[in-house]
């Protein structure tokens, strides 16, 4: 591909509505243009680069058994209201009509697509297992579309679905797919990628793993032990908060005037007390009922909606005090509580015997607070608390959790019977029975993957390819194209390199070479060779690497072989 015939713009000035340096450098290199809210489109060399990331995902796939099959990305409405996902899924899900008033939707996740391609096909336990996946664009109406292709609301995504008898089955499946998953971001270019344990949310199941590229530029919070010996990692929307509270003196329940102290700041500063020594009240309305919520916790933690959420089997809003709920709001606590509503107690209060709380009256609050003395009732407590910084690890249960940031490269959900109950699919087993197959599903978002390594291989000037996934393998520079002997020397390479079958971007434009440096780097292609005026007078042309770690002249006379081996070598 020659430079000058190449489409797309190439510039210095930072896009205004770009933050992250992916977006950044996705912009200003001519990779993508905004159509509309969280919808691209991709000019050649990011249509390159996402080719090859989803060669790299079929070879994985097809490597543990998948079946490469396409579905509908409009499906009816009725395949949706079979699983019951139709009214249960909010308004990212895109549903319209078509002109005969039937009711369709724009694909965001294709279980109910897969199980219906496989329903009445497989229905003897000898056409099991199998595992069928597409590569497919998908719509998820986003409410917050941001960073470029990092979060979008049109994307093409590699979703694969497994079909098994057993659970055991499913589960020995799993481990390949993680493997493969493991494989595929290696191949790309990201090794550091990590599995993290998830919230299934509306997937359905019970166990999930979310593939995390840690980098503050991530939205996903993540709680990681530190500790060598131990792998424990999970995204903190799940990861149990394990605490070791201090051993306390009790001290006498008293009821002391507060006024105007609704917030944990106003109450520690009045009575000179740590959030620690605090059982705050945080609460939330059930989204449908609305109907209270109260969730007693340490006053320096945080509840975690999502571990709310999931012990309810319902969602959650917060409460904003707009509704009428009989709570006193800013002095709400356990004792002679007489507000309709469920009322929770979290795990960071258990053994705690000197606290401070709310006396469910207007400017007053209780010191002393014995959560198992002073409440008539047993108390049950639950995780419902986010993990915070040096707090005990669950697994090896040392002080060794850190916390850190990372983009969602991709993930994979064990889904049990959730779809194939609900939409009726069963197969005959050994003895003649109907049963239900066990479903497991795991998916790759190819736009986001290829940004997502953008953001950690880049440096102040553009984006560093891995070369497993670069647009093109080599990128010439033609210093003076005007020169004849330039011109002859650079167009002979480039030919040359071509018939070796290595991936050439040209750049024969008669530009300044800042210009044509420039452009290099924001096109990011791991080997560089310029060819000038200067160099040929060394009889020579000169060959870097885009990452700085490698700069030689080569003969002219063999610089095509050496540049191919060179190349061939990096592939290898």
């Amino acid at each position: 591909m020659k430079l000058s015939n190449l489409l797309g713009q190439r510039f210095k000035e930072k896009p205004a509505e770009c933050k992250l340096d992916s977006h950044v450098f996705l912009v200003r290199g001519g990779y993508i243009k905004q159509v509309g809210e969280g919808i691209f489109s991709m000019f050649m060399p990011m249509k390159r680069i996402t080719k090859k990331i989803e060669n790299i995902i079929r070879e994985e796939m097809d490597a543990i058994g998948g079946q490469e099959v396409m579905f509908p990305v409009v499906m009816p409405a009725t395949l949706w209201e079979e699983s019951g996902r139709y009214s249960a899924v909010g308004s990212e899900l895109l549903r319209c009509q078509d002109r005969g008033g039937s009711k369709l939707v724009l694909g965001m996740t294709h279980e109910e697509a897969a199980v219906h391609l496989a329903r009445n096909t497989a229905s003897s336990y000898i056409n099991f297992p199998f595992m069928i996946y597409q590569i497919q664009t998908k719509f998820r109406d986003e409410p917050r579309s941001r960073g470029g292709l990092i979060r979008v609301r049109e994307f093409t995504m590699k979703d694969a679905y497994s079909f098994h008898t057993s659970q055991q089955d499913l589960e020995d499946y799993y481990k390949k797919c993680h493997k493969a998953y493991e494989n595929i971001f290696a191949r790309v270019g990201v090794p550091e990628v990590i599995s993290v344990q998830s919230d299934s949310g509306m997937m359905g199941g019970k166990v999930a793993h979310e593939f995390m590229l840690v980098t503050d530029a991530g939205e996903d919070k993540l709680v990681v032990c530190q500790n060598e010996e131990c792998d424990f990692r999970a995204n903190m929307e799940i990861a149990e908060c394990v605490f070791e509270n201090e051993p306390q003196q009790a001290a006498d329940l008293t009821k002391v005037h507060t006024p105007n102290t609704k917030t944990i700041d106003d109450i520690c500063k009045l009575l000179n007390v740590t959030p620690d020594k605090t059982a705050k009240a945080v609460i939330f309305l059930k989204k449908e009922s609305l109907e209270p919520v109260i969730v007693f916790i340490r006053g320096d933690l945080d509840v975690n909606d999502i571990k709310l959420r999931n012990f309810l089997h319902e969602e959650v809003i917060p409460d904003d005090n707009t509704t009428e709920t009989g709570i006193t709001y800013g002095f709400v606590g356990p004792i002679n509580l007489t507000a309709k509503a469920t009322v929770l107690f979290d795990s960071s209060l258990k053994g705690l015997t000197n606290l401070v709380c709310g006396a469910n009256e207007v400017d007053y609050h209780y010191t002393g607070f014995n959560p198992e003395r002073d409440l008539d009732t047993t108390i049950e407590y639950h995780d419902l608390s986010k993990a915070f910084e040096g707090c005990i690890c669950p697994k090896c249960r040392k002080k060794t959790i850190r916390l850190c940031r990372g983009i969602e490269v991709g993930n994979i959900f064990q889904l049990g019977t959730k779809y194939t109950e609900s939409m009726n699919m069963q197969y005959i087993d050994k003895d003649g029975n109907l049963q239900n197959p066990i479903m497991g599903c795991y998916g790759i978002g190819v736009g986001r993957l290829a940004a997502s390594v953008c953001e950690v291989r880049h440096d102040d000037y553009g984006p560093i390819w891995p070369i497993s996934i670069a647009p093109w393998h080599v990128h010439i520079c033609a210093i003076r194209a005007d020169d004849p002997q330039v011109s002859e020397v650079a167009n002979n390479i480039y030919n040359e390199l071509q018939k070796n079958h290595i991936e050439v971007i040209f750049d024969d434009r008669d530009v300044r070479p800042g210009v044509m440096f420039n452009d290099a780097d924001l096109l990011g292609v791991p080997v560089r060779v310029t060819v000038s005026p200067k160099t040929l007078k060394r009889n020579a042309v000169e060959v870097v690497f885009r990452d700085k770690s490698f700069s030689q002249d080569f003969p002219t006379s063999s610089a095509s072989a050496d540049i191919t081996a060179l190349v061939n070598s990096l592939l290898s």
